[in-house]
């Protein structure tokens, strides 16, 4: 019987060797994926790495704490204008930036669990969701955010005139970011603060009589997944180089939902399984869905005949929607709970 005998068994990052093994070679095929992928690939590959350390965050806090979000892109747009402008107007470096900026998302999350004391399900939707709006509608109108207009991303300058360039460069930058985050994660989940987090979700009134806090946890949460937006938007400013309000919508929200849902709630590597798979979908697969043989001009003549001219563009959310649908009703666990019951049958196999 594999069981736990004592607190430093379940807080051991490797629980076996062969769990070393396999990470170790994970590790090293990210490191030197540079090597046999050609380097166009790697602004997608960033765009990954800065959706799982979003989901990571998010996950803690609907999946480990139960707390609905859906204005999560407005911590996105804080960490994202939050660094360019603590750089191009104070003229800070990169490394203060980023945690500054993130530090400020953090502020925010904090004030946002307020409500989250009295307020759950669907009403603590509207709540975020109107953060959500609001941060979106400010800095769309306001010139010191640069309006409609947008921003542009100053170099990523490290300190010592060493500035990475291109995408590679940066991928390696936020490899290694999201490496840390993602084991900080999995650490704080192991802490009482994690266990806190769990008791929450299970049952708030339980946990409060065991003599948890709610104000303090709820709070926290909040404060901890916001900060993880913060610094995935801040890493989403330099690989797009330029951005603007638009796509920090209620749409992003949700996308950023979908990824967890999809991935696994209340599982890190669901996070990282289900930001990669939504991410390579909406900004390769599907974007590019035209140039598949067969596939996509059998799209466009549906696209033409039962939608509208740019019916097509909609594919996205479409397919969304439906492996969202069939996660809920197939496979609740998302692939993460596909995951386990293929390590399941393995190690039982052949009986």
């Amino acid at each position: 019987m594999d069981m736990k005998r004592d607190y430093y068994e379940d807080v051991q990052l490797f629980e076996s060797n062969v769990v070393l093994f396999w990470t170790v070679v994970l590790l090293v095929f990210l490191f030197t994926l540079p090597l046999y992928v050609p380097s166009y690939r790697f602004s997608l590959f960033n765009l990954v790495l800065v959706h799982v350390i979003l989901a990571v965050g998010l996950n803690i806090l609907v999946g480990n704490t139960g707390q609905i979000s859906l204005g999560h892109a407005g911590f996105f747009a804080i960490g994202a204008y939050g660094t360019t402008l603590l750089m191009t107007k104070l003229g800070l470096p990169f490394v203060l930036a980023l945690p500054l900026a993130a530090f400020i998302s953090s502020a925010f999350g904090f004030i946002l669990g307020l409500p989250a004391l009295r307020l759950e399900g669907p009403y603590l939707s509207i709540a975020t969701l109107g953060f959500g709006l609001t941060v979106t509608h400010i800095i769309g109108h306001w010139d010191f955010f640069g309006g409609r207009t947008g921003l542009q991303v100053p170099p990523l300058d490290l300190g010592g005139g060493f500035i990475l360039k291109t995408d590679v460069q940066k991928y390696y930058l936020i490899l290694i970011i999201t490496i840390f985050l993602v084991l900080s994660a999995r650490n704080l989940l192991k802490t009482r603060v994690g266990r806190a987090f769990v008791a929450i979700r299970d049952s708030d009134i339980a946990a409060e009589v065991i003599g948890v806090n709610l104000l303090i946890y709820k709070t926290l949460s909040f404060a901890v997944s916001a900060f993880y937006a913060g610094i995935a938007g801040g890493l989403f400013g330099f690989v797009l180089g330029f951005f603007n309000p638009e796509p920090f919508n209620l749409i992003l929200s949700i996308v950023f939902l979908v990824m967890i849902v999809v991935g696994g709630l209340g599982a890190i590597a669901g996070s990282i399984m289900g930001a990669t798979l939504i991410t390579i979908l909406q900004y390769s697969l599907l974007k590019n869905i035209k140039e598949v043989p067969y596939v996509g001009p059998f799209m466009v003549d549906i696209s033409s005949r039962w939608f509208t001219v740019i019916g097509l563009e909609n594919l996205n959310s479409i397919v969304l929607g439906l492996i969202m649908i069939a996660i809920v009703i197939f496979e609740p666990l998302g692939i993460y709970g596909i995951w386990l019951r293929i390590k399941k049958y393995w190690r039982t196999w052949p009986f």
